[in-house]
């Protein structure tokens, strides 16, 4: 008769609700999601994040920041915007199952072209990987682009994470003990996620470079990590990181973007990007 599924209920209802909720919505290609981790602490990793996600949006793609570490202080602080209306991640604790995507996005504050889901600076809450899960899937509905700052350590809610990412990127200074500790991260990350990738970044320790930190982490080399020196009085201006179009590191976060085949997908591993832009 021409059927393309037979469902069997009430087994399969959380399928259909989702199809169903799907036509609605008029759900499309999910969006290219990407994930940033520090190798060690104070790597720059929430740095790299909003500066991919500022381009992204800058760019004219849909984006969607969600900060993964309640431990990090608010990822939205980083963007000026703390003090900005909108729901934050304790609003989500108890979220399970279907999450609306343009309802999620809606609530949101909206800062810099971009929504953002960051933590609130009251009492800390604990969100489940039910919770992470119903989030993440919402946002990828949406389309365009999701970037997720994500803490080293990992616990549930964090692998949740990392099952819904296409690609990892690890920021890891160019320092020995800073590499011996990406490689705990990086083993970690990769019992979960399949496509991790290495940011180095200097000033390099005597013999070390971009291409050693990541033959030593057995890991595909993204690029360079550039420095910009005037980010932290940009940033007490209302200057995010990524805010200048013209800044290093604004040039290295389009030159990955511009890799990256958005909409699609990072199909193969981009060309070694530098402090100056593409090589």
């Amino acid at each position: 008769i021409g059927a393309e599924y037979v469902l069997r209920l009430p087994d399969s209802e959380g399928w259909l609700v989702d199809q169903i909720a799907n036509a609605v919505e008029g759900v499309g290609r999910s969006a290219l999601t990407v994930g940033v981790m520090g190798g060690r602490g104070g790597s720059g990793a929430s740095t790299l994040a909003c500066a991919l996600a500022v381009t992204a949006a800058r760019s004219g793609r849909r984006t969607m920041l969600i900060d993964g570490d309640p431990l990090g202080g608010g990822i939205d602080v980083l963007l000026g915007g703390e003090g900005s209306e909108g729901l934050r991640w304790p609003d989500f604790a108890r979220s399970k199952g279907r999450l609306g995507g343009g309802a999620l996005e809606e609530s949101l504050p909206a800062l810099h072209g971009l929504r953002v889901l960051s933590w609130g600076r009251g009492e800390q809450v604990i969100v489940p990987p039910q919770a992470m899960q119903s989030v993440l899937a919402a946002a990828r509905r949406l389309g365009g682009v999701v970037v997720v700052d994500l803490p080293r350590r990992l616990d549930e809610s964090v692998v949740e994470a990392l099952a819904q990412l296409d690609v990892g990127l690890l920021v890891v200074p160019g320092e020995l003990r800073a590499v011996a500790a990406a490689q705990r991260v990086a083993a970690a990350a990769r019992m979960v996620l399949e496509d991790l990738r290495v940011i180095a970044r200097g000033p390099y320790t005597a013999g070390l470079d971009e291409q050693w930190v990541a033959q030593a982490l057995g890991l595909p080399l993204v690029g360079d990590l550039p420095t910009e020196p005037g980010l932290p009085a940009a940033q007490d201006n209302g200057v995010p990181p990524g805010g200048d179009p013209h800044g290093a590191l604004a040039r290295f976060c389009k030159a990955f973007w511009d890799q990256a085949d958005v909409p699609g997908r990072l199909e193969t591993v981009p060309p070694r990007l530098h402090g100056g832009g593409p090589s």
